[in-house]
């Protein structure tokens, strides 16, 4: 029997959010750096230079031995840097630190979370909702674990204290915990002592915590955590036995999205088992980039890289949130991380109260957002049929340069009075 798009054995593979909205707007003309279009749906940060920032990385040079394929784990010197970075950041004065041993290289986010997803056992993994699109397919093709979706609550700004956790951790027997932090698309973020309090109930309660960390330097609110970073590796005690995989990459805290250069972090146990899942998801990333992304960790580096993206991207932030409000847009709460507003639009004309026709109405304006029913990341309500949750949301992201964030709000504040 043929499959319904006509060939044996196939199943439909739906895309990820993202890619969703790229692919529709491309259908109506859209192409990567076009002039006349405002793309404040995908979440990519704006890649060019930025006062303060250092220099981009414009050529790699490529060795003669780089033309080989890089180890399944990444290349010993960018994992060795990786590791130092992180105990110059968050491990000083601490008695255990990372070493190279604790650091898995991959060629992409997804990489590395599906390297760790596939190396789960029979275990529940906890999620929440929302949280970031491209979870879901993970969540739903690796069937050695069952996956158990964690409503948040936008009413209470999306916070989840210490004796929820708990609750959740024993009533639902999980074993993981996955999630982004900042929180990708709310902005929620969880540190200092409220960061200290997850990795100590992770350890106590023998709950391995998955933290997707790629916006952690991306932080708007005040805490206590110094330079301007949010990582749960400040509060590991012992880096192999302490349950916390932590993973990050180039993409967003670099601004080099394309270079797929990513890390996961975590006990030496872990990283011997996404190194083993690795070799046969991917065999490993590109070893010229990796060979590249080395210079790109020296602490000053990473200094300045996040002191110009505060500068750069906090004016964007306001001018996003003031401009949505404007139009009638409603939020939970101001974005506290990451380069998106988590907007309610169910205040705006019935036409484009729900974001998949909101979504499509900014589409003939040439603008690009992110309908809030993908964020709604739980296989099960997808195969129920049953309307998202979520669907009266939208997400908007400041990430592109300030000129198209700008010109993106004008556009929305005037589609929104054409329909009211």
């Amino acid at each position: 029997m043929s499959s319904p798009a006509g060939i044996p054995a196939f199943r439909p593979v739906p895309f990820t959010g993202v890619i969703f909205v790229m692919a529709e707007a491309g259908q109506r003309g859209y192409r990567y750096g076009h002039p006349d279009w405002c793309n404040l749906g995908q979440g990519q940060p704006e890649t060019g230079p930025l006062p303060g920032a250092p220099p981009r990385m414009r050529r790699i040079e490529i060795g003669v031995d780089d033309q080989d394929y890089a180890p399944v784990p990444g290349i010993w010197e960018l994992r060795r840097a990786v590791a130092e970075l992180y105990n110059g950041l968050y491990r000083r004065g601490k008695r255990s630190r990372y070493s190279e041993r604790n650091v898995c290289i991959c060629g992409g986010g997804r990489a590395s979370l599906t390297r760790a997803v596939a190396a789960l056992g029979q275990v529940n993994l906890g999620h929440f909702l929302p949280d970031y699109t491209a979870y879901e397919e993970l969540l739903d093709i690796f069937k050695l674990f069952t996956s158990i979706p964690i409503l948040l609550d936008g009413a209470g700004g999306y916070r989840f204290g210490l004796d929820d956790l708990e609750r959740e951790i024993m009533g639902r027997g999980l074993s993981a915990l996955l999630l982004s932090n900042p929180c990708n698309p709310t902005g929620k973020v969880i540190a200092g002592a409220e960061l200290e309090g997850w990795v100590r109930l992770g350890r106590e309660l023998s709950c391995a915590l998955l933290i997707d960390e790629f916006y952690s330097h991306y932080v708007w609110r005040e805490t206590s955590e110094p330079g301007g970073m949010v990582s749960a590796a400040r509060y590991v005690d012992d880096v192999d036995s302490d349950p916390v995989v932590l993973f990050d990459g180039l993409t967003k805290n670099w601004r080099y999205p394309g270079w797929r250069c990513t890390w996961i972090v975590g006990p030496q146990q872990v990283i011997e088992a996404v190194s083993s899942s690795g070799s046969f998801l991917d065999g490993g990333g590109s070893k010229p980039v990796q060979r590249a992304a080395v210079p790109l960790l020296d602490p000053d580096v990473v200094a300045a890289e996040t002191g110009a993206i505060r500068e750069a991207f906090l004016p964007k932030r306001r001018i996003l949130l003031e401009g949505l409000r404007e139009a009638g847009v409603r939020f939970d709460l101001e974005p506290e991380g990451t380069f998106y507003c988590w907007g309610d639009i169910s205040g705006l004309p019935a036409e484009i109260d729900d974001g998949m026709s909101f979504f499509r109405a900014a589409l003939e304006r040439q603008v690009i957002c992110v309908p809030g029913e993908f964020f709604d990341v739980n296989p099960g309500k997808r195969r129920s049929g049953r309307p998202s949750r979520f669907r009266h949301y939208v997400r908007f992201s400041f990430g592109p340069d300030e000129a198209t964030v700008v010109e993106g709000v004008r556009r929305i504040q005037e589609m929104v009075r054409a329909y009211g």
